[in-house]
């Protein structure tokens, strides 16, 4: 072999491993993959399939409520179309109250309620996700329009 064959060789071999390890890498990310969706997301089917996923949206008024033993609480996450109940065992985030925005990890149960086994509460004030903000202002505007 000639010394610039040598190099072909080299140089594609080198190509050829480094996209290889970018596969495999790109391979065991998809499987940690977590999908943010609002409840309205849930309800059109967009989580059927999905393991672990993660909802987000504000907790909604008058829904929490915390369980005899002081760890297990319920509340629902809504989006201000549709809700989705969640169950919750572990301490809460300070921040964590009705009315604020609320992003939950976790999966669905057989009887559709969410089991979350990670809340994670916002951190600003003026963070709302996009999807929600998107939704609360079409449901001030049909108001406003109702009225």
């Amino acid at each position: 072999m000639t010394r610039k064959t040598k190099r072909i060789v080299t140089i594609v071999s080198a190509l050829t491993l480094l996209f290889m390890s970018v596969g495999l890498v790109a391979f065991a990310f998809r499987e940690n993959l977590v999908f943010f969706l609002t409840p309205t997301d849930v309800m059109a089917g967009k989580a059927k399939g999905a393991g672990k996923l993660r909802i987000g949206g504000m907790v909604e008024n008058g829904t929490f409520k915390r369980q005899e033993d002081g760890l297990t609480v319920t509340f629902e996450v809504t989006d201000f179309s549709h809700s989705i109940p969640v169950s919750y065992k572990g301490l809460l985030p300070n921040l964590f109250k009705e009315g604020q925005g609320v992003i939950a990890e976790g999966t669905f149960d057989k009887d559709g309620k969410f089991r979350a086994n990670t809340i994670l509460a916002k951190h600003d004030e003026k963070y709302v996700p996009k999807e929600i903000r998107d939704t609360m202002k079409k449901k001030a505007e049909r108001e406003a329009m109702a009225q």
